[in-house]
């Protein structure tokens, strides 16, 4: 079946992909709890997958890809799991896409998954043309030992961090600062994305979260499923800014076809926050943050940000940004305030 790469949508091969196979569970089977076995939930048919089924999955989309997918460890976690970088492509135009730096914000590496199996193995002409126009990275689970725990930090539990949790570990998406040389970067895994970064050299990297639930306030009132921010420091140049709200508008296109409900989001100015720290450093730079919807809706989430990464690697294979007004980022509405029901934690970022 021949994939058909159109504006904002992704093809129904690879939507199929979401409701079959590695993110199917058994039909017999109830569902466990996410807490009921640690990085390898059920929840509702949306799979998550445990380090070894990851570390097997893109080691299968390596193999089946004939060399088009390409598949490293660019570093380890303080426990030894690899952090494992997928690479596709060959064009001048470099996007990456970074996922799952907080433990217990899984969907956008399931997202991930499948953008490498849309964009590495799909033999249509749309396709094809398309890795010849772009090299796409991604940096799948940064946060191996967080995932292994359900949790939002790495696994540092001697630490006395800045920003994270004694006892635990380091909230690796605060240290990603310009000036904090990798090898000097108390929290392990920002500084294999740090090297990572700077080996690859992305003109677009963006950055995939999970939020709590929100909603617009009234008359509005629906539910938000997806927010996103630029980088909003002070030192980020005003081209790298211009490009990052021109990424965002097409981002949020992107999950409004598919969809998706779409706020921005309130964060920081910190340096060391990742949108922030790649912007300063003059990448277009974006963060994506899944709203923790009902189990039921978990493959919905998946495939919208699924179709995000496939549709703007597609506008920069086709140097569609250019010419977006980077002024409509800012008509992006504000979230809204949080359910009651929904909440799961109150950090920024």
């Amino acid at each position: 079946m021949k994939p058909c790469l159109k504006y904002g949508l992704v093809p129904a091969l690879a939507a199929a992909s979401l409701t079959a196979g590695a993110l199917a569970a058994p039909a017999h089977a109830a569902p466990p709890a996410l807490t009921a076995a640690p990085g390898a939930a059920v929840q509702d048919g949306a799979r998550l997958h445990t380090n070894a089924e990851l570390a097997r999955a893109l080691r299968t989309i390596e193999k089946a890809s004939n060399g088009r997918v390409q598949v490293r460890s660019v570093g380890e976690s303080n426990e030894g799991r690899p952090l494992w970088l997928a690479t596709l492509g060959t064009g001048p135009k470099r996007v990456m896409y970074v996922t799952q730096q907080h433990g217990d914000e899984p969907l956008g590496t399931e997202s991930a998954i499948h953008t490498l199996r849309t964009l590495g193995l799909g033999g249509g002409k749309d396709v094809r043309e398309l890795r010849k126009k772009i090299t796409l990275a991604v940096l799948v689970r940064a946060n191996p030992d967080g995932h292994e725990r359900q949790w939002r930090y790495n696994y540092a539990p001697d630490a006395k961090p800045e920003y994270g949790e004694p006892g635990k570990g380091y909230d690796i998406n605060r240290y990603h600062n310009p000036d904090m040389k990798p090898e000097d970067n108390p929290a392990t895994e920002a500084g294999v994305i740090q090297r990572a970064y700077a080996a690859f050299r992305p003109s677009i990297m963006v950055d995939y979260h999970m939020q709590g639930r929100y909603a617009f306030p009234p008359p509005d009132g629906r539910e938000i499923t997806t927010s996103i921010m630029w980088p909003t420091n002070a030192k980020v140049p005003a081209a790298a800014l211009r490009s990052s709200k021109q990424v965002a508008v097409r981002v949020n296109e992107a999950f409004t076809k598919a969809g998706a409900v779409v706020s921005q989001y309130p964060g920081g100015e910190y340096e060391g926050i990742a949108r922030n720290a790649y912007g300063i450093r003059g990448s277009a730079s974006l963060l994506v943050e899944l709203s923790a919807l009902p189990p039921e809706r978990e493959r919905f989430q998946i495939r919208t940000a699924h179709k995000s990464m496939v549709d703007l690697a597609l506008a920069a294979g086709q140097g569609k940004l250019d010419g977006i007004d980077p002024a409509a980022a800012d008509r992006i509405p504000p979230r809204g305030p949080a359910l009651p029901s929904g909440e799961r934690h109150d950090h920024a970022d």
